[in-house]
This record gives structure tokens, sequence and C-alpha cells, in this order.
């Protein structure tokens, strides 16, 4: 029945989420708890992904620059705090001094309050995509030019980043951080408890992307996939529902980079150009696009996979990982989620009564009459 799939669904969200917030911190150790972290943080990342991609079918192959917008912003607050905890002569971070700065940017001060850091990290993300979809969608951009759009949008974006040294480190990105909220990162109770906050937010995050696609806006955005011509003859603008979905997955690659960043203790412009931007839709590729659970699945499994193989095999890892990719395009085009969902149907039909031969049918029929 309907509602009992439905209870059954959340009891097994619930099941998950209290083994990943007690059991994992218990049982993994510090490295491996930083990683399982890091690895949660993407899957926000990945949960906006499939929202634009698996539920409105628009390829973004330049999340990288939502996601490291979002890091670079609380890369900037952390960065101050080095500063004002009197680390340096000055209040300026260290690549400024290196560069000849003598004042701060503007564009800077807000960050030495967390909270500023925390709304730009989600804001300022969102506020690009809607100027980008607006600019996009109204001119009736979709399909493969849409995607050429947003990995231009990732080189430019990378090339800003390396090009402006004085005010983003260049190539080396914003490192060397000390403390959140007064708190020593280096500590590991501290870091348990990013870890602890990663988790209740991406559980957030996830409940928000099921009630979106759920909602009759997310029957709107299946329309806009499927048949978009056909949902702007029936009067409907799909240009207001794409820029939305857009800013809001945007919204969420930000605030992925904003808890990525504390864990892994550097941002850069490696984190923003096109190769990580493509990776970012493999994961909801393996995972399987269009199930927000896929998505999820799809970034602990290649993540997870990209750590173990480059542990085990430290000179072919790449092409273990690579085999990986090809194999689920070929053979499980639908994903990890749809092999289950194949192998959850094969077994029950095997469970199933077998249905009775025709012959034997009739026979009963004839017995009957």
């Amino acid at each position: 029945m309907p509602g009992q799939k439905s209870w059954k669904e959340w009891l097994l969200l619930g099941a998950i989420l209290l083994l990943l917030l007690f059991a994992a911190p218990a049982t993994l150790s510090e490295f491996r708890l930083n990683l399982l972290g890091k690895f949660l943080a993407l899957a926000i990342l990945a949960l906006g992904i499939d929202l634009i991609w698996g539920y409105t079918g628009m390829l973004s192959l330049g999340h990288g620059v939502f996601f490291g917008l979002g890091g670079y912003c609380m890369a900037m607050y952390l960065k101050l705090q080095v500063g004002t905890a009197g680390t340096y002569q000055t209040d300026l971070p260290d690549f400024m001094t290196w560069n000849g700065l003598t004042q701060l940017p503007w564009f800077w001060k807000p960050m030495y309050h967390f909270w500023a850091a925390m709304l730009c990290a989600i804001l300022v993300p969102a506020l690009c995509a809607t100027l980008l979809g607006f600019l996009t969608f109204r001119s009736r951009v979709q399909g493969v030019y849409f995607a050429i759009i947003t990995q231009a949008l990732a080189l430019v974006a990378s090339l800003l980043l390396i090009g402006q040294q004085p005010y983003t480190g260049g190539t080396n990105g914003i490192t060397d951080y000390r403390t959140l909220l007064g708190f020593d990162l280096a500590d590991n109770a501290v870091q348990k408890g990013i870890y602890v906050a990663t988790v209740v937010v991406l559980a957030l995050c996830y409940l928000f992307c099921r009630w979106i696609v759920r909602s009759r806006l997310g029957k709107v955005l299946g329309a806009i996939r499927d048949a978009e011509n056909r949902l702007r003859f029936l009067g409907y603008d799909p240009v207001g529902f794409k820029v939305f979905v857009f800013a809001v997955s945007a919204a969420l690659a930000g605030l992925a980079g904003a808890l990525f960043v504390p864990q892994v203790g550097i941002i850069s412009p490696s984190n923003v150009g096109i190769v990580p931007s493509i990776e970012m839709v493999i994961w909801v590729a393996v995972g399987g696009r269009g199930t927000l659970s896929g998505a999820v699945l799809g970034t602990l499994l290649v993540n997870g996979a990209k750590s173990a193989f480059s542990e085990e095999f430290p000179a072919f890892w790449l092409y273990f990982l690579g085999s990986l990719f090809v194999g689920v395009v070929l053979l499980f085009p639908d994903g990890a989620v749809g092999l289950l969902r194949a192998a959850r149907k094969l077994a029950a039909r095997l469970r199933a009564p077998a249905a009775p031969e025709p012959e034997l049918r009739e026979a009963e029929q004839e017995t009957l009459r």
C-alpha cells in the first residue's frame, strides 16, 4: 500500500540518519570520520544537481563555481580569524601582505562575522545562478547549449580566481585556518561537531528537496524535463520555474562548499574548474538521476571508491575509477538505485506464486460449470 511504503521509507531514512550520527563517530577513526564528513557535504551539492538535472532535465557542467563561491565565503571568514587572533602583525591575510595590499578589500569586510559568511555562502551562488538563469532561459537556451554555457562559466571562474591572486590567493587558494567560532579546528571534538552538523544539514536538505519534487512545483519541473513546449502551450511560463530551481540548486552547492572547507582545510581554483564540475555530475549519474537517494548514494560510492582505489592501487586507481564510470553508463544507465529497483522487482517476481497454465485454468472452469 502507498501509505505503508511511505512509512517504511521514512523509517529507513531515520535509521540511516541515526547510524550516521551515532555509530560512525564511535566506530570510525578520526581520519575516516573526516573523509565521511567531506563526502556527506558533497552529497548536499549532489542533491542540488539532481534537482536541476534529474528532475528538470537541465544538465549543468558548472556547479563547481557555486560550490567554490560558498567555499570561498567560508574560507574568507576562517582566514580573517587567523589575523584577528594576533598571529600576524596585521589583520590582512598573509597572501595579501605578500602581494603588497595595505587595506582589506571591501568585499572581505563582511566576512569577519560567521553568520554573514554563511549567508553569503548561500545567497551569492543563488544570486549568480538567478542572473545567469534569467539571461539564458529567457532566450530559450536549453539542452547541450546550456551545458556548454555552464561549462564556460566554470572555466572563466577558475581563471578569474587564479588571476586575482592578491584577493583570492591565486592558484594556492585560501588555507591555513585555525579556529571556527573560537574553537580550535585541530581539535578532534570540533571536527566531530562539524561532522554532526553536516549530517543534520544533509538530512534537512534532503527533506527540503523531497518536498519540492513531491509538490505541484515538482510536477511542473517534471513536465519541463519531459515536454517543455507542451507545457508552454498549456499556458505555463517555464522561465520562472527554471530560474527558481537553478537558484535553489546553486544555493545547495554553496552551502555544501561552506561545510566542506572547515573539514578539508583549503579551497582553491582546482575545486571550481571544469573537471570537478563534470565529476559532480558523475556522482548523480552513478547513483541514479531523478532519485534524491541516488544522488547521495552516488556521491558516497564514487568518492569512497576513489579513496579506496587510491590507497590500495596508487599507480592504477584512475583506471579502476574510469572503468567504474564506463561500466555504470553502459550496463546500468539508471544508476545504482535503478539497479537496486530492478533487483527488488526480480526478487518479488521470483517470490510470487506461478500463474496456472492456460489448459489447467480451462479445466478448472469446466469443472465449475
